[in-house]
Order: C-alpha cells, then sequence, then structure tokens
C-alpha cells in the first residue's frame, strides 16, 4: 500500500468513525453531495439471525464499495451506489458469523482493484477476490492480484452491467488466468445460459455460475434455464452459489419460490454448492435483510451436513483457504 492511500484510507476511518463502531448505520452517511447514487444502501438494520453458522464459514459472494474519497468509482460505471466500505462489510460479518469471505469486484470500480487488494490485505488471509479483468491486463497486474489474494476473475452476461462480452475476449482473459489456476465465475441470465450454454460447457477451468443462474423462476424446476444448469452441475467442474434468492424470486420474502429451487441443485450437488450475502445488494428490485437471508440457509441446505459443506468445506476447496 502507498503511503498517499494509507493516509487517504486513514484520513476516512478518523472521519467516520461514528458509523464504523456501528453496524446499524447506513453507508449513505459516507457520499458526498457530488454523487447520485442510482441504487438504494443496504439495509441499515440487520436481523441477527436464529440460525448459527457453524465455525468459518464463508460469505462466498459480497461487494464493497468505495469509500469513493479513496477508491473512486470508474468513470464508464453502469450504476453508481452508496458507499459501502470494508468497515461496514466486516461488522456485518461478525455480527452475522462469517469468518470468511470472497470479494467479487464489481463494475462500480471497473478495472482498479485497489478496494479488493486493501480488503484482502488488512484481512490475514481469511478473504479472497475475484477480479474484473480485460485481454489488454498486463500479465504483471494478474501476478500481482494473485499474490493479493485473488484466484478467480468473473464474466457479465447480464445486460443491466454493459455489453455482453465477446467470447474471443473471454477465451483471451481466460489464457491470461490460466497460469495462475484462477477459476471463472459467470455471472448470466437464464436466457443467456441457454445461448451460451456450448462454450460453458466447453470451459477446462473450474466454473462458478453466480446467483442460481438469475433464472425465470416462473418457468419452474422444468424450465429450459434451469435444466441446462443441472445439466451443467452434472459436469463435475462446475459449481453454482445459491446466493441471490431475492433477485431470483417474484415473491416477497422469504423468497419461497427461488428457494426451492435453490434446495434442489444443493441436493443435487452438495459438494459444489456456494452460499453468499451478496450484500451490499446493488440494484435490487427490494432490499432483503441480510440476517433473515442467513436464516433462509436451513431451507436450501436441509442438513447440518450439507449446511456444513455449502459453508465451510466447499469454500476452502474452491477459493483455496488453508
Amino acid at each position: 500500500m502507498t503511503g498517499r492511500l494509507a493516509d487517504k484510507i486513514a484520513r476516512f476511518e478518523e472521519k467516520s468513525s461514528p458509523f464504523s463502531q456501528s453496524i446499524n448505520q447506513g453507508p449513505s452517511n459516507m457520499n458526498d453531495a457530488a454523487l447520485s447514487p442510482t441504487c438504494p444502501p443496504p439495509d441499515p438494520h440487520p436481523k441477527k439471525p436464529a440460525f448459527a453458522l457453524p465455525p468459518l464459514s464463508c460469505d462466498s459472494h459480497f461487494h464493497v464499495f468505495g469509500p469513493h474519497q479513496v477508491f473512486p468509482f470508474a468513470a464508464d460505471r453502469p450504476f453508481t451506489p452508496h458507499d459501502a466500505p470494508k468497515e461496514a462489510l466486516l461488522r456485518l460479518h461478525e455480527f452475522l458469523g462469517f469468518t470468511r469471505g470472497v470479494f467479487v469486484q464489481s463494475t462500480c470500480h471497473g478495472s482498479d482493484h485497489a478496494a479488493l487488494v486493501d480488503l484482502l490485505a488488512s484481512t490475514g488471509g481469511r478473504y479472497r477476490g475475484v477480479a474484473l479483468i480485460t485481454p489488454a491486463t498486463d500479465p504483471s497486474e494478474v501476478a500481482r492480484l494473485d499474490a493479493a489474494g485473488v484466484c478467480g476473475v468473473r464474466f457479465h452476461f447480464v445486460s443491466h452491467l454493459g455489453q455482453y462480452p465477446a467470447l474471443e475476449g473471454v477465451r483471451a482473459v481466460m489464457r491470461l488466468v490460466e497460469p495462475h489456476g484462477w477459476h471463472i465465475a459467470i455471472h448470466v441470465y437464464g436466457k443467456d445460459l441457454l445461448a451460451n450454454l456450448d462454450f460453458i460447457a466447453g470451459i477446462r477451468e473450474r466454473v462458478v455460475i453466480d446467483h442460481i443462474g438469475r433464472i425465470d423462476v416462473r418457468e419452474g424446476e422444468a424450465g429450459a434455464a434451469f435444466v441446462a444448469l443441472r445439466r451443467l452441475l452434472e459436469k463435475g467442474s462446475v459449481w453454482v452459489k445459491l446466493s441471490g434468492t431475492d433477485r431470483v424470486s417474484n415473491q416477497e420474502p422469504p423468497f419461497r419460490d427461488a428457494v426451492a429451487l435453490a434446495r434442489i441443485l444443493a441436493e443435487q450437488a452438495p459438494e459444489r454448492i456456494l452460499w453468499g450475502t451478496d450484500w451490499p445488494h446493488p440494484n435490487v428490485r427490494r432490499m432483503p435483510n441480510d440476517g433473515e437471508l442467513v436464516d433462509l440457509i436451513p431451507e436450501i441446505a436441509v442438513n447440518a451436513t450439507a449446511r456444513r459443506r455449502m459453508l465451510v468445506d466447499n469454500p476452502a476447496e474452491f477459493f483455496g483457504f488453508g
């Protein structure tokens, strides 16, 4: 970390100490008048979960935004979030019971991974990262991120985050990260999962499909996208994050329609499922409560063995926790 960056972080933490001391103060306090967020902040009053997470549980999917005074948002970002800094994330994890986590780089920060590297450097090996890189990224930058704790690269096939990547560009990026053994994270809508099914099935590296494949739950378990997702899981090298039930659901909490489909996947491939909060929930139709999401875990993974796999053993294997 450069001296200038360390000074900026120290000044921010000094100014924001009242927020940092309480999980129940909203991150919107961090924003100056120059930014106009286009999505709401996370629920500032998470419920204390009734479900007690097993030791070494991992939040396998979250983001950190800013603080933008220290880690500026990308000029070409597709959305503008409220600041959701690492201090808020770590306090939430302590409150919910997570001791490990995976920071998924967001398009609002683009290819500037300073916030991600800062969190990894300050958490003693308990966290990993997933990057956003391009074919133009220098191999030395990939090596730097790998040394910092990044272990995957993510591709978006969702229209609200910009133009879909050209498959040749995706292949070029996969060649860049192959020497480091990174996994490939695919963020895709169900209909585009179908359109790219052969490509995804042909990826040699380990693949994880984010947010239950963003399937259309109205199609049910017989829907073409859900059937295709289950077929991918049969490959043995494809994993799935059973996060985002709130995104996928067409119902109000507790999102029974999406939870039912997540449970099917958990029962099909208990050794290749992961779970994450998706905090701070950018671009959602309705803001979930993180404590309530944790309390859905026993409905997705219905016995203690499956829950330990999803929260502890599988993340340890997939993300390389010691």
